[in-house]
């Protein structure tokens, strides 16, 4: 009791006493904001944010996916829709990240639930870098494998340090927002400087070089699990995890089929899986010395770095304007406005940027930025929706379970552009189809909008699970869009 005091009391001097005001705002804002999470959360969780959200995902996700792009493309010689698939097939440890939540959730490791599993990813992650970055001309099935696992080493940080901010934002609900936009800042941070240097990176070392490199944000997973505050699990009893399990299961099942649950998560999956990912037809097209614009290494880093200050920025005017808008209204706009931001991609694939006298990198520039910011600000209230979905006890699992829908709708819009690549026989040097690819794709964003009926109304920070079993009544659908979640599960199991 007396600790909570001194916590209050803390909290509350950071944000009355020290708080900035007028233009020292622009300079101590942030710090002001950090230190405040930091009092209310602790410092190691912030500390584990950032490193696994901003270095390792958006640092190192950066360098990953330039250095796998050319990789694929220079080194295993494959075809733009071949291309596009496997990138889906390295991504299924996503897909399965409640099989992580679960092990996080369930089955403590050493008496912790969290930091052991942080520490094994991390060298997970380090070894499969190191090998495919050491192994010389290593087959396209192993090349594949090895970059599965390096993803699983990414997804297993990831549900990890979820699972804290799920479990945050259920302890201090007014924070919610707060802790999604430090993911989304840390992320777009990392993925701004990772894309500004790694063109440069490919160009001196090539993509295996880039693969070792990527050792170090590995490396330091490790050391968040070994410096994350957590309290240790006593006496736990492991010859009762199979029923741990099955409760989970359980748990979960009952909680997703509520309507007021599996209406946005389907949703989430539609409005991803039928916005056709052909970033990997574009990306060929980018380098084609002959049709393309030949874009050199250093500025395909340079473009990709636009779209992550386009992110950052769409976080920063989230964060700050957009947080409290209702969420159909924002959703609505935000996936009409990223259906007509694709027909920039139109209008440069028909070179009618030539034509108006626009230089192509300028307006590749513009139209990766615009599309990235819009496209934050279309999954950031539904990212602080999912982490207000989550009961208590299975937070990590059941965010997990939210994420991975969403990926395995990035899943199918990857395998969905690969095929659709393949129909209109877009390859490494034939491009004359590219045009109807790119227009069915931005066709196809615009859909969603005819699925807002699945989405709650009203601002998704107001969106709150009731914990309470008996004492209150569970609250009409009508008046409030969720209803109580935890009471149903208490009352499954």
């Amino acid at each position: 009791m007396v600790e909570e005091e001194n916590i209050e009391a803390c909290r509350k001097a950071v944000e009355e006493d020290d708080e900035p005001k007028g233009l020292c705002y622009c300079f101590w804002g942030p710090i002001h904001w950090f230190k405040m999470l930091a009092v209310e959360m602790h410092w190691s969780f912030v500390f584990g944010v950032v490193s696994i959200y901003g270095i390792n995902q958006g640092f190192g996700g950066a360098l990953y996916r330039i250095g796998t792009e050319y990789y694929m493309k220079d080194v295993q010689k494959v075809q733009p829709s071949e291309a596009q698939v496997y990138s889906g097939i390295t991504s299924i440890p996503w897909i399965i990240k409640p099989v992580w939540g679960l092990l996080t959730d369930v089955l403590p490791l050493m008496g912790y639930r969290r930091r052991p599993y942080l520490i094994l990813s991390g060298l997970l992650g380090v070894v499969s870098m190191l090998f495919i970055s050491l192994k010389s001309k290593m087959q396209l099935g192993f090349a594949l494998l090895t970059l599965t696992l390096g993803n699983t080493a990414v997804a297993v940080a990831d549900v990890t340090v979820d699972a804290c901010v799920a479990q945050n934002s259920i302890t201090h609900p007014s924070r919610a927002a707060d802790m999604q936009s430090l993911c989304a800042l840390s992320y777009s941070f990392g993925g701004l400087l990772g894309f500004s240097i790694s063109g440069v990176f490919i160009h001196l070392i090539g993509p295996k070089g880039v693969f070792g490199l990527l050792t170090l944000p590995a490396a330091l997973v490790s050391l968040v699990g070994i410096l994350l505050s957590e309290p240790q699990v006593s006496n736990f009893a492991y010859n009762e995890v199979n029923q741990k399990f099955r409760e989970a299961a359980k748990a979960m099942w009952t909680t997703l089929k509520g309507p007021d649950v599996w209406r946005p998560c389907l949703y989430m999956y539609l409005s991803l899986a039928v916005s056709l990912n052909i970033n990997e037809g574009l990306f060929y097209w980018y380098t084609d010395a002959k049709e393309g614009p030949s874009f050199s290494k250093e500025t395909v880093g340079y473009i990709f770095s636009m779209g992550a200050i386009g992110a950052l920025l769409g976080a920063i005017l989230y964060q700050n304007v957009l947080k409290n808008q209702p969420l159909r209204d924002m959703l609505f706009w935000t996936q009409l406005l990223f259906g007509l931001a694709g027909m920039l991609d139109l209008m440069l694939v028909q070179r009618i940027n030539v034509k108006l006298g626009i230089p192509d990198y300028l307006f590749v520039v513009i139209g990766e930025a615009v599309s990235q910011m819009i496209n934050r600000l279309k999954w950031m209230p539904l990212l602080v929706l999912s982490s207000k979905l989550c009961p208590s006890g299975i937070e990590g699992t059941f965010f997990a379970l939210l994420m991975s829908i969403d990926n395995f709708g990035g899943l199918s819009s990857s395998w969905g552009g690969g095929l659709l690549l393949h129909v209109l026989n877009v390859t490494r040097t034939k491009f004359d189809d590219l045009w109807l690819v790119i227009l069915i794709r931005n066709i196809l964003r615009i859909c969603p909008i005819c699925l807002l009926f699945l989405v709650p109304k009203g601002d998704p920070n107001s969106f709150m699970l009731n914990t309470e079993d008996d004492e209150a009544e569970t609250p009409e659908p009508d008046n409030i869009e969720l209803a109580s979640l935890i009471h149903s599960v208490d009352s499954g199991r």
